[in-house]
């Protein structure tokens, strides 16, 4: 009401200063509308009063935190310190409730630290933004600043550091304990090239709290700049010993770009020299430290700082850390061999064979003469794991490939043939040569497979294996015969990569193949050299595609050596072939079947056999039995299983095998056996 009045008079000496008076009543009264009124026209007045606009603007500035408009609301404080910073002090304390005075300097700190970082509004300077907002702010200013003599254009990126200096001075004025607004002036100071003096009041704020990390930090940083390389190196040890390297973040967005690659030169060299020395759990962790902070300074990616880092949490056993930074590398650049090679090698450590297997052909492809070395640098268990690893992927894929011939496969050949041939440089043993000779021949270069092959095993191999594809390889230009020998041998030793040598020779040249190892078979066996014939039998075999034929004569030979149970399963091959067989050699079958089962003790198999036997051909089946096992011998064992199906009351099946056991041979027991049936059947049939 006073103020009203004074205002209603004639004379109009303090108008300002009575506007401003009325307008923070009105805001302590809760009418931010009518103060806002009179603060604006303090604010526009053709004859502006600096004192009076410095209360006007600490007052609209107060209005706009409760309307969210932090940045405008630091605006006004900057301009109000502009104009005169002791008054901007004594009217906050004077006008601004200790209530509102805590989340005013807070506000004030975050958006000053926002203007330094360049976070407020970016792609437009801070004055092109006031001049579409705030148009009477900068009449304002341009008013007063007529009115004291001079011009302050401000508010450009390149202008800020100044006006926020000013409103860190006021906040260290306002809370001389309060420990950001120090930080604020200093960086403030360093923006405006004030190195030195910022580097003072850092100093001073670090002798009052000496682990405060956000002041580790920007010391640290400055001092790199003055050249002090050794106080920097303590500054950063201290702040890696508080363990808080996020501080590094808001300071980084303060300091100039060639300030940011200064730190990171620096900690990437100092993490290296530190990893030259000792390689203790506490020299990595100091590494690793130094290694963050250059990843920081870059901006987040820095592609040799992140494999070395990755290297060093692997050498700490955090293999999923080292993985993370391998992925950071890979997922700017997908065909980075030292990431792939080192992934794999996490990957090996943690025993995830297929992860580590993907990432090593992937780093081969890319180039193998960088990741050979890397390979060989492992310790020879760890070799030994890897290159087992890729020879077993690399023969299964080569085996599925050769099994569906149709589907193209040029890419997958290229790559088997880049690992198959890094293979044979990171360990000379027999199994890679052999391994890039299939591979080789798999993509038609039999010329060079042949070549190689000479050269790792000499023109006469010892090798089994060798020997085998040097005689497919030579098929061509030799007799099937002479190609038989090593492959028989083969055969003995390893069905399955007989098998697949086999894929890369014609039908027609198997057939001749099978016949002939059939024929060296039968001779050596007339010999009575059984082992060595079981291998051109098999060869016979396998190059005939299991013809019917081939596996009587395997089994047989089988029989001679008593390997009854491989015998069998060739038997049952051969019986689940009969289709269109005469019922004379069916029925040799089911004998054949029957010894081998009596054999292995399976006699209620084998009787089932001798019966079909004898069902099908009578005559051969008893002239079979005759030479082996024996009638008598037969008969006792029908005997023993018709009893076992009596004793279990099954007649009808006791019946059918006495039956067909006196037709074997007379045996008493078997008559006596079907008597007693044939009075348990009266019996049936009375009752």
């Amino acid at each position: 009401d006073m103020c009203e009045q004074l205002l209603a008079a004639e004379q109009s000496t303090y108008h300002n200063t009575l506007l401003a008076l009325r307008g923070f009543c009105s805001l302590h009264a809760q009418d931010h509308h009518g103060a806002l009124q009179d603060f604006q026209r303090v604010i526009e007045h053709e004859s502006p009063h600096p004192s009076s606009c410095i209360k006007a603007l600490c007052g609209r500035g107060l209005i706009r935190i409760s309307g969210g408009s932090n940045y405008l609301t630091a605006l006004d404080y900057i301009t109000a310190c502009q104009l005169k910073l002791d008054e901007t002090i004594f009217t906050i304390k004077s006008y601004v409730p200790w209530n509102q005075r805590g989340l005013l300097l807070k506000v004030l700190q975050e958006e000053g630290q926002m203007m330094l970082q360049k976070k407020r509004y970016p792609g437009g300077s801070s004055f092109s933004f006031q001049k579409k907002q705030t148009g009477l702010c900068t009449s304002l200013t341009l008013k007063v600043f007529c009115f004291v003599g001079f011009f302050f254009f401000f508010f450009s990126h390149s202008r800020d550091a100044p006006g926020v200096f000013q409103l860190a001075s006021l906040l260290v004025e306002l809370d001389s304990s309060d420990e950001a607004s120090p930080i604020l002036c200093a960086d403030a100071l360093y923006q405006m090239g004030r190195g030195e003096e910022a580097h003072e009041m850092l100093s001073l704020a670090l002798s009052r709290n000496p682990q405060r990390a956000p002041v580790l930090a920007r010391l640290a940083l400055l001092q790199l700049k003055r050249g002090s390389v050794y106080d920097g190196n303590q500054l950063l040890r201290r702040l890696i010993r508080i363990g808080d390297s996020s501080c590094l973040l808001p300071v980084l967005d303060i300091f100039q770009d060639e300030d940011r690659k200064l730190l990171q030169r620096h900690c990437r060299w100092r993490a290296l020299a530190i990893l030259k020395g000792k390689q203790e759990a506490a020299a990595i962790k100091e590494a690793i430290a130094h290694l963050s902070f250059a990843i920081l300074a870059a901006g987040g990616y820095a592609e040799d700082c992140l494999l070395t880092r990755a290297r060093c949490y692997g050498r700490l056993g955090q293999m999923k850390t080292a993985i993370f930074d391998f992925n950071a590398v890979l997922k700017e650049d997908p065909r980075n061999v030292q990431a792939l090679s080192g992934r794999g090698f996490v990957h090996l450590a943690l025993r995830q064979q297929k992860e580590a297997v993907q990432d090593l052909i992937s780093a081969l492809k890319v180039e193998a003469g960088a990741v050979i070395p890397a390979i060989l640098s492992l310790k020879p268990e760890a070799q030994g794991l890897v290159t087992g690893w890729l020879l077993q992927h690399g023969r299964a894929t080569l085996s599925e490939l050769m099994a569906t011939k149709d589907v193209p496969a040029e890419e997958t050949l290229g790559d088997l043939l880049t690992m198959a041939k890094a293979l044979t440089k990171i360990c000379r043993a027999a199994q890679h040569h052999i391994f890039y000779t299939d591979v080789l021949m798999a993509n038609g270069e039999h010329q060079e497979a042949l070549k190689h092959l000479q050269e790792a095993f000499g023109h006469c191999p010892a090798e089994d294996t060798a020997r085998a594809r040097l005689a497919v390889l030579q098929l061509q230009g030799r007799n099937v015969a002479g190609a038989a020998a090593p492959l028989s041998v083969l055969a003995r030793r390893d069905e399955k990569d007989l098998a697949f040598l086999l894929n890369f020779v014609d039908t027609k040249k198997q057939q001749h193949l099978a016949q002939a190892a059939a024929q060296e078979g039968k001779v050596l066996m007339k010999g009575h050299n059984h082992q060595q014939a079981l291998g051109y039998h098999s060869l016979a075999v396998l190059a005939s595609r299991a013809n019917p034929r081939y596996l009587r004569h395997r089994a047989a030979c089988l029989v001679h050596l008593k390997k009854y149970e491989k015998a069998l399963k060739d038997m049952e091959k051969v019986i689940q072939g009969h289709g269109c067989n005469s019922p004379k050699t069916q029925a040799g079958d089911h004998c054949c079947q029957g010894f081998l089962l009596l054999a292995l003790a399976r006699e209620e198999a084998a009787v089932q056999h001798y019966m079909q036997a004898l069902q099908l051909d009578e005559p051969l089946a008893l002239g079979t039995i005759s030479e082996c096992p024996g009638r008598e011998s037969l008969t006792q064992t029908f005997h023993k299983i018709a009893q076992y199906n009596f004793e279990k009351q099954r007649y009808e099946e006791a019946w059918k095998i006495t039956d067909y056991g006196l037709k074997i041979g007379k045996s008493s027991e078997l008559q006596k056996l079907k008597a007693r049936l044939k009075r348990e059947a009266s019996s049936c049939s009375i009752h």
